[in-house]
């Protein structure tokens, strides 16, 4: 496994969502970076480090929201995959789809996991509890 640190991306334009992920990661006490995009072309700035943002350096761990403007999760993902350089990142789907196409199209462009948002709170401190095991056990590219 490796020392460095991993930086969570949280591709989210729901502000109470990106509280909830927030106040979930105090409470299991994971103090880890956390970037805040509000769609995908924001978060491709920050991977990329264009307009201004910086880059985010590997270690990483990208959760991503499917329903967004401009540039949707589904988009990204496409967009992710046929980077290069970005192609391996570890991506796990955070959303209130329970539509079985977004599921299968998430899954054909290799997420590491599909969670389904139903209760806020309680979702999130589950999904936060499964993903800290996630990066604390699995080596990344």
């Amino acid at each position: 496994m490796t020392d460095k640190t991993v930086t969570f991306l949280l591709v989210e334009d729901d502000e109470v969502d990106v509280k909830a992920i927030k106040r979930s990661l105090l409470e299991l006490r994971i103090a880890n970076p956390l970037i805040v995009a509000r769609d995908g072309r924001e978060a491709l700035e920050h991977l990329r480090g264009q307009n201004g943002r910086e880059k985010i350096v590997s270690p990483f761990l990208i959760l991503l929201d499917l329903n967004m403007p401009r540039m949707n999760g589904l988009e990204f993902l496409a967009e992710l995959r046929s980077d290069r350089e970005l192609n391996t990142s570890v991506v796990f789907v955070l959303t209130t789809s329970r539509d079985e196409r977004d599921r299968l199209s998430a899954y054909e462009k290799h997420v590491a996991g599909y969670i389904v948002k139903s209760n806020v709170a309680d979702s999130f401190a589950e999904a936060m509890k499964l993903i800290d095991h996630y990066w604390r056990v699995v080596e990344f590219p």
